[in-house]
Protein backbone atom coordinates (compact mmCIF):
# COMPACT_ATOMS: atom_id res chain seq x y z
CA UNK A 1 0.00 0.00 0.00
CA UNK A 2 1.26 3.33 -1.19
CA UNK A 3 0.13 6.98 -0.41
CA UNK A 4 -0.37 7.47 -4.40
CA UNK A 5 -2.80 4.48 -4.60
CA UNK A 6 -4.63 5.87 -1.91
CA UNK A 7 -4.61 9.11 -3.35
CA UNK A 8 -5.67 7.46 -6.64
CA UNK A 9 -8.82 5.35 -4.71
CA UNK A 10 -9.82 9.10 -2.90
CA UNK A 11 -9.58 10.63 -7.08
CA UNK A 12 -12.24 7.93 -8.86
CA UNK A 13 -14.14 8.15 -5.09
CA UNK A 14 -14.51 12.24 -6.12
CA UNK A 15 -14.97 11.78 -9.43
CA UNK A 16 -16.90 8.56 -9.76
CA UNK A 17 -14.88 8.13 -13.10
CA UNK A 18 -11.04 6.28 -13.82
CA UNK A 19 -11.16 8.63 -16.55
CA UNK A 20 -11.25 12.14 -14.81
CA UNK A 21 -9.81 10.85 -11.85
CA UNK A 22 -6.67 10.04 -13.72
CA UNK A 23 -6.52 13.61 -15.35
CA UNK A 24 -6.47 15.23 -12.44
CA UNK A 25 -3.87 12.65 -10.90
CA UNK A 26 -2.24 13.65 -13.68
CA UNK A 27 -1.54 10.02 -15.15
CA UNK A 28 -3.01 7.95 -17.83
CA UNK A 29 -5.73 5.95 -16.89
CA UNK A 30 -4.10 2.16 -17.03
CA UNK A 31 -1.37 3.71 -14.98
CA UNK A 32 -4.49 4.50 -12.40
CA UNK A 33 -6.24 1.33 -13.04
CA UNK A 34 -3.26 -1.45 -12.29
CA UNK A 35 -2.09 0.32 -9.13
CA UNK A 36 -5.79 0.60 -7.89
CA UNK A 37 -6.19 -3.05 -8.91
CA UNK A 38 -2.91 -3.98 -7.51
CA UNK A 39 -4.08 -2.33 -3.87
CA UNK A 40 -7.16 -4.40 -4.11
CA UNK A 41 -5.13 -7.21 -5.05
CA UNK A 42 -2.82 -6.53 -1.47
CA UNK A 43 -6.21 -6.14 0.36
CA UNK A 44 -7.93 -8.49 -0.53
CA UNK A 45 -10.83 -7.00 -1.19
CA UNK A 46 -12.61 -4.95 -4.14
CA UNK A 47 -12.88 -1.13 -3.64
CA UNK A 48 -14.83 -0.28 -6.33
CA UNK A 49 -18.14 -1.71 -8.47
CA UNK A 50 -16.59 -1.09 -12.18
CA UNK A 51 -20.03 -2.77 -13.35
CA UNK A 52 -22.19 0.22 -12.54
CA UNK A 53 -21.78 3.83 -14.27
CA UNK A 54 -20.72 6.24 -12.41
CA UNK A 55 -18.82 3.46 -11.08
CA UNK A 56 -19.63 3.50 -6.98
CA UNK A 57 -17.22 2.33 -3.83
CA UNK A 58 -18.05 -1.28 -2.47
CA UNK A 59 -19.27 -1.24 0.72
CA UNK A 60 -15.96 -2.15 2.57
CA UNK A 61 -14.41 -0.09 -0.47
CA UNK A 62 -16.15 3.16 1.39
CA UNK A 63 -14.98 2.67 4.70
CA UNK A 64 -11.74 2.14 2.94
CA UNK A 65 -11.58 5.36 1.24
CA UNK A 66 -13.04 7.03 4.73
CA UNK A 67 -9.66 5.85 6.12
CA UNK A 68 -7.46 6.33 2.98
CA UNK A 69 -8.93 10.11 3.10
CA UNK A 70 -7.14 10.51 6.97
CA UNK A 71 -4.20 8.70 6.13
CA UNK A 72 -3.27 11.39 3.63
CA UNK A 73 -4.10 14.32 5.20
CA UNK A 74 -2.11 12.91 8.45
CA UNK A 75 0.68 12.70 6.04
CA UNK A 76 0.04 15.85 5.04
CA UNK A 77 0.77 17.70 8.19
CA UNK A 78 4.70 16.56 8.04
CA UNK A 79 4.91 19.29 5.51
CA UNK A 80 2.86 21.40 7.84
CA UNK A 81 5.27 21.17 10.61
CA UNK A 82 8.39 21.62 8.27
CA UNK A 83 7.03 25.07 6.79
CA UNK A 84 6.67 26.12 10.42
CA UNK A 85 9.93 25.30 11.35
CA UNK A 86 10.91 27.41 8.22
CA UNK A 87 8.52 30.14 9.48
CA UNK A 88 7.00 29.95 5.83
CA UNK A 89 3.99 29.80 3.91
CA UNK A 90 3.77 27.83 1.00
CA UNK A 91 1.71 25.82 -1.49
CA UNK A 92 -2.50 26.37 -2.16
CA UNK A 93 -5.11 27.29 -0.49
CA UNK A 94 -8.62 26.36 -1.90
CA UNK A 95 -11.17 28.00 -0.18
CA UNK A 96 -14.46 28.22 -0.82
CA UNK A 97 -17.21 31.47 -0.47
CA UNK A 98 -20.33 31.77 -0.34
CA UNK A 99 -21.54 35.13 -2.93
CA UNK A 100 -23.28 37.21 -0.45
CA UNK A 101 -19.74 37.49 1.10
CA UNK A 102 -17.23 37.30 -1.56
CA UNK A 103 -17.57 40.34 -3.52
CA UNK A 104 -18.02 42.32 -0.16
CA UNK A 105 -14.81 40.74 2.25
CA UNK A 106 -12.40 39.28 -0.08
CA UNK A 107 -11.15 42.06 -2.67
CA UNK A 108 -9.46 43.90 1.33
CA UNK A 109 -8.67 40.72 2.28
CA UNK A 110 -6.52 39.58 -0.47
CA UNK A 111 -4.77 42.88 -1.29
CA UNK A 112 -2.82 42.32 1.89
CA UNK A 113 -3.05 38.99 1.77
CA UNK A 114 -0.97 37.90 -1.35
CA UNK A 115 2.04 41.14 -0.66
CA UNK A 116 2.46 39.30 3.02
CA UNK A 117 2.27 35.58 1.95
CA UNK A 118 3.89 35.51 -1.52
CA UNK A 119 4.40 31.93 -1.74
CA UNK A 120 1.20 30.95 -0.95
CA UNK A 121 -1.57 30.32 -3.58
CA UNK A 122 -5.05 31.23 -2.94
CA UNK A 123 -7.40 29.52 -5.02
CA UNK A 124 -10.87 30.98 -4.23
CA UNK A 125 -14.71 29.72 -5.42
CA UNK A 126 -18.02 31.36 -4.90
CA UNK A 127 -20.42 28.05 -3.72
CA UNK A 128 -23.53 27.96 -2.01
CA UNK A 129 -23.79 26.55 1.48
CA UNK A 130 -24.10 23.28 0.24
CA UNK A 131 -22.02 22.87 -1.98
CA UNK A 132 -18.86 24.16 0.02
CA UNK A 133 -20.09 21.27 2.59
CA UNK A 134 -19.68 18.99 -0.18
CA UNK A 135 -16.00 19.98 -1.73
CA UNK A 136 -14.62 20.26 2.25
CA UNK A 137 -15.89 16.31 2.93
CA UNK A 138 -14.37 15.28 -0.37
CA UNK A 139 -10.95 17.05 0.30
CA UNK A 140 -11.34 19.66 -2.92
CA UNK A 141 -11.83 22.72 -0.39
CA UNK A 142 -9.36 23.20 2.32
CA UNK A 143 -11.73 25.88 3.99
CA UNK A 144 -14.74 27.62 3.74
CA UNK A 145 -16.32 31.06 4.47
CA UNK A 146 -20.03 30.91 5.45
CA UNK A 147 -22.99 31.82 7.61
CA UNK A 148 -23.05 29.67 10.54
CA UNK A 149 -24.32 27.38 12.71
CA UNK A 150 -24.64 24.72 10.82
CA UNK A 151 -23.98 21.79 13.11
CA UNK A 152 -23.01 19.50 10.28
CA UNK A 153 -21.40 16.35 11.08
CA UNK A 154 -17.54 16.22 10.74
CA UNK A 155 -17.55 19.79 9.85
CA UNK A 156 -15.39 22.73 12.63
CA UNK A 157 -17.00 26.13 12.97
CA UNK A 158 -14.95 29.24 13.81
CA UNK A 159 -17.02 32.55 14.23
CA UNK A 160 -15.39 35.20 13.41
CA UNK A 161 -17.57 37.86 12.84
CA UNK A 162 -21.36 39.04 13.26
CA UNK A 163 -22.83 41.14 10.20
CA UNK A 164 -25.90 43.08 10.84
CA UNK A 165 -28.81 42.99 8.18
CA UNK A 166 -29.97 46.06 7.13
CA UNK A 167 -33.34 47.14 4.95
CA UNK A 168 -33.21 48.77 1.47
CA UNK A 169 -36.42 50.60 1.48
CA UNK A 170 -38.20 51.98 -2.03
CA UNK A 171 -38.59 55.83 -1.37
CA UNK A 172 -42.16 55.07 -2.66
CA UNK A 173 -42.36 53.03 0.52
CA UNK A 174 -43.91 53.58 4.11
CA UNK A 175 -40.91 52.76 5.61
CA UNK A 176 -38.49 55.27 3.90
CA UNK A 177 -40.23 57.84 6.76
CA UNK A 178 -38.77 55.65 9.54
CA UNK A 179 -35.70 56.02 11.57
CA UNK A 180 -35.70 52.51 11.94
CA UNK A 181 -37.74 49.46 11.19
CA UNK A 182 -39.09 46.45 12.86
CA UNK A 183 -39.27 42.78 11.31
CA UNK A 184 -42.99 42.82 11.42
CA UNK A 185 -42.90 46.12 9.53
CA UNK A 186 -41.03 44.31 7.08
CA UNK A 187 -43.12 41.30 6.51
CA UNK A 188 -45.90 43.48 4.95
CA UNK A 189 -44.21 44.64 2.47
CA UNK A 190 -43.30 43.97 -1.16
CA UNK A 191 -40.21 41.44 -0.48
CA UNK A 192 -37.25 40.64 -2.65
CA UNK A 193 -35.38 37.63 -1.91
CA UNK A 194 -32.58 35.89 -3.67
CA UNK A 195 -32.87 32.33 -5.18
CA UNK A 196 -33.51 28.92 -3.29
CA UNK A 197 -29.80 27.43 -1.84
CA UNK A 198 -28.71 30.79 -1.04
CA UNK A 199 -28.50 30.80 2.70
CA UNK A 200 -29.20 34.48 3.50
CA UNK A 201 -32.63 33.56 1.88
CA UNK A 202 -33.59 31.63 5.09
CA UNK A 203 -32.73 34.11 6.59
CA UNK A 204 -34.54 36.81 5.29
CA UNK A 205 -37.37 33.89 5.82
CA UNK A 206 -37.16 33.53 9.38
CA UNK A 207 -36.48 37.34 9.62
CA UNK A 208 -39.47 38.13 8.20
CA UNK A 209 -41.56 35.61 9.35
CA UNK A 210 -41.85 35.68 5.71
CA UNK A 211 -43.74 32.19 5.03
CA UNK A 212 -46.65 33.60 7.13
CA UNK A 213 -47.47 35.97 4.55
CA UNK A 214 -47.09 34.96 1.36
CA UNK A 215 -50.87 35.47 0.90
CA UNK A 216 -50.27 39.00 1.52
CA UNK A 217 -52.33 41.41 -0.84
CA UNK A 218 -49.12 42.68 -2.89
CA UNK A 219 -46.71 40.73 -1.79
CA UNK A 220 -44.66 38.42 -4.35
CA UNK A 221 -40.82 36.86 -4.76
CA UNK A 222 -38.27 37.53 -7.46
CA UNK A 223 -35.39 35.36 -7.29
CA UNK A 224 -31.86 35.91 -8.08
CA UNK A 225 -28.30 34.75 -7.23
CA UNK A 226 -27.13 38.57 -6.87
CA UNK A 227 -27.38 40.85 -3.90
CA UNK A 228 -26.68 44.16 -5.78
CA UNK A 229 -29.84 43.16 -8.21
CA UNK A 230 -32.19 42.90 -5.00
CA UNK A 231 -31.14 46.56 -4.70
CA UNK A 232 -31.73 47.44 -8.06
CA UNK A 233 -35.06 45.83 -8.03
CA UNK A 234 -35.91 47.94 -4.96
CA UNK A 235 -34.51 51.25 -6.52
CA UNK A 236 -36.67 50.42 -9.91
CA UNK A 237 -39.74 48.65 -9.11
CA UNK A 238 -40.01 49.33 -5.25
CA UNK A 239 -40.60 47.36 -2.56
CA UNK A 240 -38.00 46.34 0.03
CA UNK A 241 -35.15 43.61 0.21
CA UNK A 242 -32.91 42.57 3.03
CA UNK A 243 -29.08 43.20 2.34
CA UNK A 244 -25.57 42.55 4.72
CA UNK A 245 -23.95 45.97 6.11
CA UNK A 246 -20.57 45.10 4.23
CA UNK A 247 -22.39 45.04 1.16
CA UNK A 248 -23.62 49.02 2.06
CA UNK A 249 -20.28 50.03 3.31
CA UNK A 250 -19.05 51.82 -0.02
CA UNK A 251 -22.41 53.01 -0.86
CA UNK A 252 -22.62 56.92 -1.73
CA UNK A 253 -24.86 59.19 0.41
CA UNK A 254 -27.63 58.91 -1.81
CA UNK A 255 -27.93 54.58 -1.66
CA UNK A 256 -27.46 55.38 2.03
CA UNK A 257 -30.27 57.18 2.78
CA UNK A 258 -32.93 54.19 1.53
CA UNK A 259 -30.88 52.00 3.94
CA UNK A 260 -32.94 51.26 7.49
CA UNK A 261 -31.28 49.72 10.54
CA UNK A 262 -33.87 47.41 12.67
CA UNK A 263 -34.89 48.07 15.98
CA UNK A 264 -32.63 46.09 18.57
CA UNK A 265 -32.03 43.42 18.90
CA UNK A 266 -30.70 43.70 15.82
CA UNK A 267 -30.84 40.95 13.49
CA UNK A 268 -27.12 39.53 12.75
CA UNK A 269 -25.81 36.29 10.46
CA UNK A 270 -22.65 34.50 12.14
CA UNK A 271 -19.99 34.31 9.75
CA UNK A 272 -17.34 31.67 10.28
CA UNK A 273 -14.50 29.59 9.03
CA UNK A 274 -15.08 25.86 8.58
CA UNK A 275 -12.86 22.93 7.69
CA UNK A 276 -12.91 19.60 8.14
CA UNK A 277 -12.01 17.82 12.28
CA UNK A 278 -8.72 16.64 10.51
CA UNK A 279 -7.75 19.48 8.39
CA UNK A 280 -4.20 20.29 7.43
CA UNK A 281 -3.56 23.40 6.49
CA UNK A 282 -4.29 24.94 10.53
CA UNK A 283 -1.23 27.55 9.49
CA UNK A 284 -2.54 29.07 6.18
CA UNK A 285 -6.13 28.74 8.01
CA UNK A 286 -5.16 30.73 10.90
CA UNK A 287 -3.35 33.56 9.20
CA UNK A 288 -6.57 33.95 6.53
CA UNK A 289 -8.65 34.08 9.20
CA UNK A 290 -6.34 37.33 11.17
CA UNK A 291 -6.73 38.89 7.69
CA UNK A 292 -10.17 38.68 7.46
CA UNK A 293 -10.43 39.76 11.14
CA UNK A 294 -7.98 43.37 10.14
CA UNK A 295 -10.77 44.03 7.27
CA UNK A 296 -13.81 44.16 9.14
CA UNK A 297 -15.12 47.09 11.25
CA UNK A 298 -14.22 46.33 15.00
CA UNK A 299 -18.24 46.48 16.27
CA UNK A 300 -19.16 43.49 14.01
CA UNK A 301 -16.65 41.27 16.59
CA UNK A 302 -19.18 41.19 19.42
CA UNK A 303 -23.20 39.85 19.09
CA UNK A 304 -24.02 42.11 22.17
CA UNK A 305 -27.59 43.02 21.44
CA UNK A 306 -27.54 40.94 18.13
CA UNK A 307 -29.80 38.41 17.12
CA UNK A 308 -28.26 35.55 15.19
CA UNK A 309 -30.45 34.37 12.64
CA UNK A 310 -30.33 30.85 11.75
CA UNK A 311 -31.52 28.65 8.10
CA UNK A 312 -32.22 25.54 6.99
CA UNK A 313 -30.06 23.38 3.65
Amino acid sequence: MTLVQLEYIISVDTYRSFVTAAEHCFVTQPTLSMQIQKLEESLGAKIFDRSRQPVVPTEVGEKIIKQARVILNESKKIDELLQEERGELSGELKVGVIPTVAPYLLPDVLTVFLKKYPKLQLQIWEYTTERILQELKVGRLDCGILSTPLQENGISEAPLYYETFVAYVSENSSLYQKRMVTTDEIAAEKLWLLNEGHCMRGQVLNLCHYKHNQSSEGTFEYYTGSVETLKRMVDINGGVTILPELSILGYHEDQLGNVRYFKAPEPVREISVVTTHNFVKKQAVRVLKEEILNVVPERFRSRKKKEVLGFEL
